[in-house]
């Protein structure tokens, strides 16, 4: 089975690079692949699940990097506390976003459902103080 992966940004096709050129002075992701396109426009890229060449999310630029970032930060939280299961987070996300299950994925997300991330579980915290 062929992958092939579009660029978010100019639409083109995205090509498979290694970690060296993505981050050339950190050695220990040399040997990974990652999804990259810089067709007229800052480089967008997104790295793959081990072992293969499928994307795990959408191509990133340094502003989306930094929401997912975010948004990461803010929600892992719910599930790194204990307070329920990684999957029992995810299940509360996709409800609280109105999203299907499968839809909802951090790493597949724009910078407005990075921002409701945020905006959600800050929600959520200051719900349990009050």
């Amino acid at each position: 089975m062929s992958i092939t992966k579009t660029c978010d940004y100019c639409h083109r096709p995205a090509r498979v690079v290694s970690g060296k050129m993505i981050y050339p002075t950190w050695r220990r992701l040399w040997g990974k692949p990652y999804w990259y396109c810089d067709n007229g426009h800052e480089p967008a890229y997104v790295g793959c699940h081990p072992g293969t060449k499928r994307p795990l999310g959408r191509l990133a630029d340094s502003r989306l990097r930094l929401a997912k970032m975010r948004a990461h930060e803010a929600f892992d939280i719910i599930w790194r506390s204990r307070e329920m299961t990684r999957s029992g987070a995810y299940k509360w996300l996709s409800q609280q976003m109105g999203l299907p299950p499968h839809k909802t994925h951090i790493g597949m997300f724009d910078m407005a459902q990075c921002e409701q991330v945020v905006a959600l579980c800050l929600q959520r915290e200051i719900a349990a103080y009050v």
